[in-house]
């Protein structure tokens, strides 16, 4: 299968956002908003990180990762500016399970390490795009007009993030996608001990 050619974020996540987490997101509108503030930083962080991988063989790498690093900042700032309009103080939040877990299973080899960190790009982009979509229809006007604005660069980030790990590949992807679906299922329908815009339940 050409993932690329072929993945939907549908098709390529494992399972839907359970509505336990729907349920406890709308109690906890504070927290989910400073998390996802939280997760743009580090998303624009990740980008930057990649346009110093390959730079100079693969200046097209340079190039997306520049634009989604400048995206992810501007969605940073959008909630940075919601927070302040909702008198929310911004502050730091302990980190999410999500990721640390999906790191903990990145191969050590050079190649492995680019294609499996540009892999949990793809899930991460994929599972918020995926997350703004189910809450939007439960959010009060503002937000939810916030977030399905967020649904069409969510979607371009995974394919871009998906199109580059196959591109890097010496073999195919299709493997990892899977070994990498089967423990990002486990940590979005698993008991999670904190609330956060990428927790279980």
């Amino acid at each position: 299968m050409n993932y690329f050619n072929q993945a939907t974020i549908d098709t390529f996540l494992p399972c839907k956002t359970p509505k336990a987490w729907i349920d406890k997101a709308l109690k906890s509108i504070d927290i989910l908003l400073l998390d996802h503030a939280h997760c743009e930083k580090k998303a624009a962080s990740a980008a930057i990180s990649f346009m110093y991988r390959k730079s100079t063989e693969y200046p097209e790498l340079l190039l997306r990762m520049s634009k989604i690093a400048r995206e992810e900042l501007v969605h940073f700032e959008q909630v940075l500016g919601i927070l302040k309009k909702r008198n929310i103080e911004y502050r730091l939040l302990s980190e999410s399970r999500y990721v640390k877990e999906l790191k903990k299973h990145v191969r050590t080899s050079e190649e492995g390490r680019l294609v499996d960190t540009l892999i949990i790009g793809a899930f991460i982009e994929a599972r918020s795009c995926e997350r703004f979509g189910a809450i939007a229809p439960f959010l009060d006007e503002e937000l939810q007009k916030f977030y399905l604005g967020l649904l069409a660069s969510e979607q371009r980030h995974f394919t871009i993030y998906l199109k580059f790990a196959q591109q890097f590949a010496t073999e195919g992807i299709e493997h990892h996608i899977k070994r990498f679906a089967t423990l990002e299922k486990h940590l979005i329908e698993s008991p999670d001990i904190e609330f956060r815009f990428h927790s279980g339940v």
